[in-house]
């Protein structure tokens, strides 16, 4: 591990709600190291999903900084935050979000096609084999249970090998047993690719999988810690 690959420096997210301004996030500063998990942690409410948003490009701050693999997304617009997302990013989220037109297999495909790369098909369906799905490659989306529609997802995630992967909610959608084999393969994929890996969840067990979180409380960060340490 080695070198910062994502900074985040004064960070203040504020919206209009009912003609009052309202604050999400304030002042949020903390650095992820190239290779490290991280958990963000906290209430509904507390700015979690928000953060992670800011962090991917997907939405720009109030004010503040976020530097990504060395790039500030303050000095990109939204063309170039997009082509930085798909060339560098890999995005779980707690409802799958699978095209439903496409099948598992051209789903998993998409984002190694988005980079204009042809004959893909054999890597995504050797990520679909190591994640349990070999014989699922033809099925679309309400075709296959929440669990086997995350793994697709988990999948899709890891094909254009991402330097940071931004993960929300993975087992929200899904019961005990499905959430944790879905947890295992994130972590072994995540360990066997070495991709720095930011997750949000309300699981603390999930979160201290992780060697390090994150707490945000009423848009500030109440902790920072090792793995194993969080204050309950």
């Amino acid at each position: 591990m080695s070198g910062t690959i994502l900074e985040v420096r004064d960070l203040t997210k504020a919206y209009r709600s009912g003609g009052q301004p309202l604050t999400v996030l304030r002042n949020v500063s903390f650095a992820v190291a190239q290779g490290a998990t991280c958990a963000i942690v906290g209430p509904s409410g507390s700015g979690k999903t928000t953060l992670l948003g800011l962090c991917a490009g997907l939405d720009q701050a109030t004010s503040g900084t976020v530097v990504l693999d060395g790039v500030d997304l303050n000095g990109l617009d939204e063309e170039a935050r997009a082509r930085l997302r798909r060339e560098r990013i890999g995005f779980v989220f707690q409802n799958f979000q699978l095209i439903p037109t496409l099948s598992a297999l051209e789903n998993v495909a998409v984002p190694l096609e988005l980079r204009g790369q042809r004959g893909v098909a054999p890597q995504a369906a050797e990520l679909l084999g190591r994640v349990g799905l070999g014989d699922r490659l033809g099925h679309y989306p309400v075709q296959l249970s929440g669990g086997e529609q995350q793994r697709v997802a988990l999948a899709r995630a890891f094909i254009n090998r991402p330097r940071l992967l931004f993960v929300d909610e993975p087992t929200g959608n899904l019961d005990a047993d499905t959430g944790a084999a879905v947890e295992d393969l994130l972590f072994a994929l995540n360990e066997e690719a070495g991709t720095t890996l930011v997750l949000v969840t309300h699981n603390l067990e999930l979160a201290n999988r992780t060697g390090r979180i994150i707490r945000l409380r009423g848009g500030v960060i109440a902790q920072d810690s090792l793995a194993g340490e969080l204050e309950r």
